[in-house]
This record gives structure tokens, sequence and C-alpha cells, in this order.
């Protein structure tokens, strides 16, 4: 860890300030994964094909955004600092973006249709990635000590989850008062931009006095250290030659994976396999992403007790217990099922929280082998693989798009039909 003059320890209210700032993007995030195909498809028009297409294109796109915003924020100078700029300036299209995503454009063609939900969704990820990434890196940026970085993150996890609730709770109070589908999604986009202005603006207010005194506290040591002569294809290259990194985006790229298939078969399995109506899967959602708030001020508290390592170690192997309790669960065992619920909830947590935890003690060791800090290189690196996870627990290996493929790569003659 880089040795600093002493600051004062973490106030809660910098930590609510900079949890607050997720909302800008876990609520925007959460409505567009639940609604956003079901919108294009039914609500929109667009071809079901053409509608998977745009998801396709947008992790293609992002493949390319997220490692060159990061790269970008990290390089930035400006009086206001490195990520404020960029978090400030990306909200406003964010919340345009996210608006103009539920509008119904007055064209008749599918080709249309497609090209403007295109461009928006892209649009959209661009200013995501340019209000997300830099928010991220800035625990980074807060405190260089090990407990209180936990804290952040912890912080940023409960945030995140609670996002995502409240996304699922705004969409159904503004589906039970309106009853026209395009009215309704309207709402929806422009309450939620509203909600990310204000999130990162009491996220800004709140944390800029700490972030400054971190800036104070970190003059002595060289410029040198944000200033890198080597092209953006090399840097993305020395980073993931640092093993501690491998090790941590391994590890949460399969816990991640994990996570988002159970979530993706959810309502399959609630519907199906239990018999129970769609307001069951709301409520076995609820179950989980709850108790996974409350279980992270719990994991919190046991990181600065112990370590980051005793709270994963700890952590998944109740999640992975109680989602394969899961598999053996009857139709008649209602109440199991939501036991089962509340303690995957508890080990979830941990997944959510730890790996993100342990990113800002990598950063500093790669700091104290190469002079560097680059913080928005190592966080759009796996923010990256967390939409790459997403996509690929949700993506349909069944569809003709995936059947195309393994012809194209020859992975046809490899697996069994």
């Amino acid at each position: 860890m880089i040795e600093h003059p002493a600051l004062p320890p973490l106030s809660l209210k910098v930590k609510l300030a900079y949890g607050v700032g997720e909302l800008a993007a876990s609520i925007p995030a959460s409505i567009a994964a639940f609604f956003m195909l079901y919108f294009f498809s039914t609500v929109a028009g667009l071809s079901p094909g053409l509608a998977g297409g745009i998801f396709l294109l947008g992790r293609i796109w992002d493949g390319f955004n997220d490692p060159v915003i990061g790269w970008l924020s990290d390089r930035t100078r400006t009086r206001w600092g490195r990520r404020y700029p960029w978090m400030l300036l990306g909200v406003l299209p964010l919340a345009g973006f996210f608006f103009l995503l539920w509008v119904i454009p007055p064209v008749g063609s599918q080709f249309s249709l497609f090209a403007y939900y295109l461009l928006i969704s892209l649009g959209l990820s661009v200013a995501m990635t340019a209000v997300q990434l830099p928010f991220t890196a800035l625990a980074a940026e807060l405190s260089d000590d090990y407990d209180e970085r936990t804290s952040l993150i912890g912080m940023k996890s409960a945030f995140s989850l609670g996002g995502s609730i409240l996304g699922m709770v705004l969409a159904q109070m503004i589906f039970a008062l309106w009853a026209d589908d395009s009215t309704q999604y309207l709402l929806l986009g422009l309450i939620s931009g509203g909600i990310s202005i204000v999130s990162v603006g009491a996220c800004v207010v709140g944390t800029q006095g700490r972030y400054w005194q971190m800036q104070r506290s970190r003059c002595q040591l060289p410029d040198s250290r944000y200033e890198n002569p080597h092209s953006l294809i090399q840097q993305i290259r020395g980073i993931f030659l640092n093993p501690a990194f491998r090790t941590i985006l391994g590890l949460y790229l399969c816990a991640w994976v994990g996570v988002q298939i159970t979530a993706a078969m959810l309502p399959y399995f609630v519907d199906a396999w239990m018999g129970l109506p769609a307001t069951h899967f709301a409520q076995m959602a609820l179950a989980v992403q709850c108790t996974a708030i409350v279980a992270v001020i719990g994991w919190s508290w046991i990181g600065r007790r112990s370590d980051k390592r005793v709270v994963f170690l700890a952590g998944a192997p109740i999640a992975l217990v109680a989602l394969l309790g899961l598999v053996v669960v009857r139709p008649d065992q209602v109440n199991l099922m939501y036991g089962l619920g509340v303690l995957a909830g508890l080990g979830i947590a941990t997944l959510y929280m730890v790996p993100f935890a342990m990113l800002p003690d990598v950063i500093d060791l790669d700091e104290l082998a190469t002079g560097q800090r680059r913080e928005g290189l190592y966080f759009s690196a796996l923010v990256f693989f967390q939409k790459l996870g997403l996509a690929g627990a949700r993506w349909d290996w069944r569809s003709p798009y995936f059947s195309q493929a393994k012809s194209w790569i020859g992975l046809d003659m490899l697996l069994v039909p």
C-alpha cells in the first residue's frame, strides 16, 4: 500500500455520498435489463431478431468504448480533478439517451426502427460508461486505507442492489397509475434520468472535500505516475500481465456469470417448475436482493476485522449451497424456496462486493511496480467483463445466430448438437 500523510477517518457522510452515485447507473441498468427487450419487441414493434442484434452490437461496442474511456479518464487533467468532469458531463447525455430509448419514432420500416434504437443504445452505452467508470475508479482516490476501501465498496454494492429494487418499484408504480404502454415507458425513462442527474450531483458535492484532501496528501508524489508514454493497446496488455488482476478478474467473472445465469432462469423456475404466478418471481427477487443489502453491512464489518479473502471464502459457499438447494426443491415447498432465496442473498452479497473491494489494492500494487496510477483502465476492464458475463448468461445458445456462428468458426464439429 502507498503511504501518504495521515488523513482523518472516512466519514459516513462521504461513504453515503459515494454510494448514492451508484444509483445513476444501477437504476437505468436494471430497468433496461428487465424491460428493454420486451419494449423493443412488443411495444415498439421491432422484430425479436433485430432487438437481439442491438444487444449483441452493444456488447461489441463496449469492447472498444470501455477501455478508451477508462484510459482517457486516467489521463484527464483539469482543475476539477480526473473523474468529476466525466461524471458531470456524462450524466446529462445519459439521462437524455435513456429517455429517448423509450420513444417510438414515427417510422414504418423495421430497418428504420433498428437504426434508431441501435444509435440511441450506442450513445447510451458511451454516456453510461462515461459516468460509471470514473465513478467506480473514484473509490481508489477517496482513501488508501484497506478497511475504508472495503466500506466504500460495500456501500457501493448496497446502493447497486438498492437501485435495482428501486427501479423495479418505480416501474410497478408507473405501470399501476398509467394504462398506456408508450406513456408508461416514457415516464419511466424521464424519472429515471432525473434520478441519475440528482445522484451524480449529490455524489460530487458530498465527496469532493475528501477527494481534494487525498490529492493534497499525494502532492509529494511525482506527476509522472499519471503519464504513460505507451499506447492504449500496450497499457491494456500491461494490466492483463498483472497476475493479481487476472486472479480477481477470473474470480469475479465466474461468480458474476453464475449469479446472472440464476437470475435469467429464475422466472422460468418460478413459473414452469413451481407453478406459481408471476408475482412470486418479483417477491423471490426482492427476497434475494433485500437480504444481500443487509448482508453487505455485515460482511463489511467482518472484512474490517479480518480480510477480504475470508469474506469471500465464507460467503461464496453459502451462495453455492443455496443455489444447489433450488435444484431439489419440489413445487409444494414454496417456503423452502423463499428460505433458499434469503440464504442465496446472504452469500451473493460477497460476490458483488469483494472483487471490486480488492481491485484498489491491485492498483496500488501496480503503482509500486510501474510508478503509474491506472484506476480507470483497471476498472474499465472489470466492468467490461461484467457486461460480457451478463450478455453470455442471458444469450440464447439455441438461437440461429449461435448456430451460424458455430459454423463460421468450426465449433459445430466440436460441440454436440
